[in-house]
């Protein structure tokens, strides 16, 4: 018959193995959970059917430069906002919330797609290779993104504020000519007070500036 000795002595291994088990799960509990993937936004999918054609003659070719934005920190794709009702000149990434591509790209498609509707828009590279294959050169519109950011009036209503500048100029073999200059700024209510709201409505507000710059464009026989 094993001694009180012997049967704590066999019983010991095993009381150590479950304390240390016991140990280890604890220690696994208070480990820091790995971060959350930031969540990506974007304008949407887009035209998801053919648009109907437009029996209107078709507007002149338009070269557009690329969006420049140049209070923003470049190839940056921060979601930023502004609380207005305490210090609006701060501005404040969410640390949750990406663009999935600079605010400037987004932009830049949005105004392709509107102007493209009624005229082939082309790049200024692509506009010059057409000038030397023996075309002329096309008008050209220079933008820049002033503004892009969901801004907070209260804790609790915001908006999707653009503001953007926009040149055009006739080019000429001796520089260009200013055909005018327009200050854009648009903004749409916020649904929500989170980022998801904010970028919605600086989808939309951009959506509507487009619109607004294309008008603009052939107001003034371009």
């Amino acid at each position: 018959m094993k001694t009180i000795k012997t049967i704590a002595a066999s019983a010991y291994p095993s009381m150590a193995a479950v304390v240390f088990v016991a140990f280890f799960v604890a220690g696994c509990s208070i480990l820091p959970s790995p971060p959350s993937r930031p969540v990506h936004y974007d304008f949407g999918p887009g035209a998801m059917a053919p648009v109907p054609t437009d029996r209107r003659a078709p507007l002149p070719a338009l070269a557009l430069a690329d969006v420049e934005a140049p209070g923003l920190a470049e190839g940056s794709t921060a979601v930023l906002y502004r609380l207005a009702y305490t210090d609006a000149r701060q501005l404040r990434p969410y640390t949750q919330a990406r663009w999935s591509q600079p605010p400037a790209q987004l932009v830049q498609q949005r105004l392709l797609d509107q102007l493209g509707q009624r005229r082939a828009v082309l790049t200024l590279e692509s506009g010059a290779a057409q000038a030397r294959a023996g075309g002329k050169l096309p008008t050209v519109l220079r933008v820049d993104l002033e503004e892009f950011s969901h801004v907070f009036t209260s804790a609790t209503e915001s908006v999707g504020l653009v503001r953007l500048r926009a040149t055009l100029s006739e080019p000429a073999q001796t520089g260009e000519t200013l055909l005018g200059q327009r200050v854009f700024i648009v903004q749409r209510p916020a649904s929500s007070a989170d980022a998801a709201g904010g970028t919605r409505a600086l989808a939309e507000a951009t959506h509507q500036v487009a619109q607004e710059l294309a008008r603009w464009v052939e107001q003034l026989g371009r």
